[in-house]
């Protein structure tokens, strides 16, 4: 049995010159901006334009390119050395949303492969309209290959992704001798309210995989969500991260970061939690201000990935992987209780 596997990612610029198409297409997305393409690709085009710059000052920081394809390209081979070591010969591929290697590519070469199963499987271990739906969207419309296909839809509260946070948090800690005064802020991609209003399930997913990593560090006990990277004049998710960093200064704490929606580095950890928050902690003695990495290929995380894959072979449609279904009332669930395949 030929398997696939299709690590879907939000892709980012590979250079300079980059930064605008792909800021281009993540906001010409319906999924980020809703309005009709009449609208939106105009204002795309405006946005893109305008935040260029202060863009590509970004990428300069982590040497004028973005660090997820080669951080995916690791946990795709990761991925593939445990499914041989477990038995099942599969071949991982790579689907970026909005760069390099685009879904349209990478559709081509899984038809060449013919695979007579093809696992879906999202870097995003909580699911979002903005996130995993636009990628499975962009994929339907790019693949007419062979291969029976199952999505893994979310993992928010699978135990190896769960242990590989808890351990890269700890490892953290310890390495700065465990002060005891420091407040564990686990910080997640914000989202316009008015997208979770909508009934998305992402701020319920990040709260469960929080609240599943935080069980196993009793050392901290200390802990809060909050979200980052908010832009524009819309209700966004709160507590903001920046807010309670100031917050944390007040009282006269320390903070500790893990960013608890992200498995691989790039712009919003490397620049935005390491150079902008930690700049911001300092003016406002939130110290000291550890940050914890992302899961990558630590083991536990690697793991997970291959689980789904061996939970979704021979499976039609979605299903999540661990111990997950969405609660009812959350409309844009995409496994609902009871409607999981």
């Amino acid at each position: 049995m030929k398997v696939a596997v299709v690590l879907f990612n939000l892709g980012g610029p590979d250079g300079p010159e980059a930064v605008r198409p792909f800021l281009f297409n993540l906001f010409r997305d319906p999924a980020i901006i809703g309005l009709s393409a009449i609208a939106r690709y105009p204002l795309a085009t405006l946005i893109s334009r305008t935040r260029e710059k202060t863009a590509q000052a970004n990428y300069a920081i982590m040497g004028g390119r973005s660090p997820l394809l080669p951080e995916t390209e690791a946990q795709a081979a990761a991925l593939e050395a445990r499914l041989a070591g477990q038995g099942v010969q599969a071949r991982v591929f790579i689907a970026m949303r909005y760069w390099k290697p685009f879904a349209a590519e990478t559709a081509r070469e899984v038809a060449a492969f013919g695979p007579d199963e093809i696992v879906l499987l999202p870097l995003y271990p909580q699911y979002s309209t903005t996130t995993t739906a636009s990628s499975v969207k962009d994929w339907a419309r790019a693949y007419r290959g062979p291969g029976r296909t199952c999505t893994v839809c979310c993992y928010p509260n699978a135990p190896g992704l769960v242990e590989a946070h808890a351990e890269a948090i700890r490892e953290t800690w310890e390495k700065a001798g465990k002060p005891g005064n420091v407040r564990l802020l686990f910080s997640a991609h914000g989202l316009p309210q008015k997208v979770v209003d909508a009934g998305d399930p992402y701020q319920v997913q990040v709260e469960a995989t929080a609240a599943a990593v935080a069980a196993r560090l009793p050392e901290l006990a200390d802990w809060k969500v909050c979200y980052q990277s908010r832009v524009g004049p819309l209700k966004w998710l709160g507590p903001a991260t920046d807010d309670e960093i100031r917050r944390a200064g007040a009282e006269r704490k320390g903070v500790l970061i893990s960013p608890i929606a992200f498995v691989s580095e790039h712009v919003e950890t490397l620049v935005e939690l390491d150079h902008e928050y930690h700049e911001l902690a300092r003016e406002v003695l939130a110290l000291p201000y550890l940050r914890a990495p992302t899961p990558g290929v630590r083991e536990g995380f690697v793991g997970t990935l291959a689980k789904a894959v061996v939970d979704a072979l021979g499976k039609n449609g979605v299903a999540p992987e661990g111990p997950w279904m969405c609660p009812a009332g959350l409309s844009a669930c995409a496994c609902r209780r009871g409607e999981a395949g």
